[in-house]
């Protein structure tokens, strides 16, 4: 059987993602989709940031810029 796609998993196709994003403009209404759209950019940004290990090293040129880390600052 070559079925490429899992079972009970369908593909979205054009007509399906115009759907959800009329549904969308429905719901939340058209003034709250770019702030929807901005968070969601930065959730995934940040997700990606974390998973590739940045986000420990961002943290850590935030310490040292803010004057170290907390356990530096109690000494």
């Amino acid at each position: 059987m070559g079925a490429s796609m899992p079972i009970g998993i369908p593909s979205l196709g054009v007509p399906e993602l115009v759907l959800i994003l009329l549904i969308l403009l429905i719901i939340f209404g058209p003034s709250k989709i770019p702030e929807i759209a901005r968070n969601l950019g930065l959730a995934v940004k940040e997700l990606r940031n974390s998973i590739s290990g940045e986000g420990e090293a961002a943290s850590t040129q935030q310490s040292k810029k803010s004057g170290g880390s907390e356990k530096e600052k109690e000494s």
